[in-house]
């Protein structure tokens, strides 16, 4: 299930669309809890956050592989996915998002309960802009609003 809520803004030049000021998150899951407490943490730092219980649903939200349809999706500044997850990990849809024309230059989080460092420099070197460990805190939250910054300027 996905769910949205507030404006959202561009971060690429080529999906340059202002609706708003507020950058746009997609997160993507498979624990609710994690989720809701993501989607929390951006709602409180002024985001616009859609969710995603998996990476296939992520891949439906953003129309990846479909050539006649990518891109009509409402724009997302970021996205933040779980590592582990079943039937698609958060790697492979990282590898998916670089792939993709449209959404190559969207800046991707991975989050991980576990702490494995050939995992953390698999991801970076695949395009990730940072991997960061759960629990999700406000500091990290910190963090990314100045990679979303970074991006929409």
């Amino acid at each position: 299930m996905l769910s949205s809520g507030g404006e959202s803004g561009s971060c690429s030049k080529d999906m340059a669309v202002e609706l708003g000021d507020e950058p746009h998150v997609l997160v993507v899951d498979d624990s609710l809890i994690d989720r809701k407490l993501v989607e929390r943490l951006l709602k409180n730092s002024s985001c616009k956050v859609t969710t995603a219980e998996n990476a296939l649903r992520a891949v439906e939200y953003l129309r990846l592989g479909n050539d006649t349809l990518e891109g009509t999706v409402s724009e997302v500044n970021m996205i933040i996915t779980d590592y582990c997850m079943p039937g698609m990990t958060g790697y492979e849809l990282l590898k998916k998002i670089k792939e993709s024309s449209v959404l190559k230059e969207v800046p991707v989080i991975i989050m991980s309960s576990e702490n494995i460092p050939t995992r953390i420099s698999q991801c970076l070197e695949e395009g990730a802009k940072m991997f960061v460990l759960k629990p999700l805190k406000r500091s990290d939250v910190k963090q990314l609003k100045w990679h979303l910054m970074k991006c929409r300027n």
